[in-house]
């Protein structure tokens, strides 16, 4: 038995720091997906959780400073390395009616970050290994909500077009995928409809432990 301890970066926005929507504040370590599978992976894995509220793919937020994903990724990476396995989940911010971008051009940005961990091979201990998730699509309710003048029209529309999008990417550089949005039981908060249940931070983190002790 290896007593090399695997590194998992857990890389995303609100929906892995684990914004709760009912509270306006956070879930707890314990509630969140990433310690959560943290939990479930147990001692051979360091999950490290990289998540934060508002995070884009690749956009550069007019309003808030740091939130473009790209350009950290890499400094991130090198942080935590050696790096093992790195997974991302954004897109759902990058759907915002301020960046102006269809979900061709959020999966384009999910390609830039994918290629951008993939040509930081210092980070690796032994090459790249990625895992892209499409995040659960926004629900139509969101408009009833007060997120909807943050977020605008045609959130929902837009976060349901990615998973084929973001399969294609996964597939043509390699990557492992997982459409978060399919996963049975899944759902969001009904306090705005774009951030994730309790219930729901638990069924992403079991599917994942899954996925990464069957590799």
């Amino acid at each position: 038995m290896s007593d090399i301890v695997k590194s998992i970066v857990c890389f995303g926005d609100s929906n892995t720091h684990g914004y709760n929507s009912k509270t306006g504040g956070r879930f707890t370590r314990q509630e969140r997906w990433p310690g959560i599978l943290s939990t479930l992976l147990g001692a051979g894995y360091d999950v490290h959780e990289e998540g934060l509220s508002g995070r884009t793919t690749c956009f550069e937020d007019p309003l808030f400073e740091g939130l473009n994903g790209y350009s950290y990724l890499m400094p991130c990476l090198l942080s935590h390395e050696p790096v093992d396995k790195l997974i991302i989940m954004l897109g759902t911010n990058d759907s915002k009616i301020r960046f102006g971008a269809s979900p061709e051009n959020i999966a384009r940005g999910m390609e830039r970050l994918v290629q951008k961990a993939i040509h930081t091979p210092e980070a690796w201990r032994n090459g790249a290994d990625i895992l892209i998730i499409a995040p659960p699509p926004i629900e139509s309710e969101y408009l009833t909500t007060s997120v909807a003048g943050e977020m605008g029209p045609d959130c929902d529309r837009k976060t349901r077009a990615l998973s084929p999008l973001y399969q294609a990417v996964a597939q043509q550089n390699k990557c492992g995928f997982l459409d978060a949005g399919s996963i049975p039981g899944m759902g969001m908060y009904p306090y705005d409809y774009m951030h994730l249940s309790p219930e729901s931070h638990q069924l992403l983190a079991k599917t994942l432990a899954d996925i990464i002790r069957n590799q």
